[in-house]
């Protein structure tokens, strides 16, 4: 499916959640938007699904926790790869060597 596609499938699944709650649409569409995937878009469904949270409070607790998770993840990856080429260079040398 087009990354495009499906972003505009679960944002629009988001939205419908929200509103389906007795939010406002805008809240949905802002929580959607600063989810930015569809994949954390998928958590938060799970979230609003399963707990159905009765204030606004909560549903952006839990996309600040969701973001926070892929943010931790990310710094995790990044410091994994910068682990790894650092024993690299301590492996092989920087290469400038004759």
């Amino acid at each position: 499916m087009d990354n495009r596609v499906e972003w505009a499938r679960s944002h629009d699944e988001v939205v419908k959640a929200v509103r389906e709650l007795g939010f406002p649409e805008a809240l949905g569409d802002q929580v959607a938007r600063q989810l930015g995937s569809p994949k954390a878009m998928e958590r938060m469904l799970a979230y609003l699904y399963n707990v159905k949270p009765r204030s606004a409070e909560l549903i952006v607790d839990e996309m600040l926790a969701i973001c926070s998770d892929i943010d931790r993840w990310r710094d995790k990856k990044a410091s994994e790869e910068a682990n790894a080429r650092y024993n690299e260079i301590l492996n092989y040398g920087l290469g400038t060597e004759e």
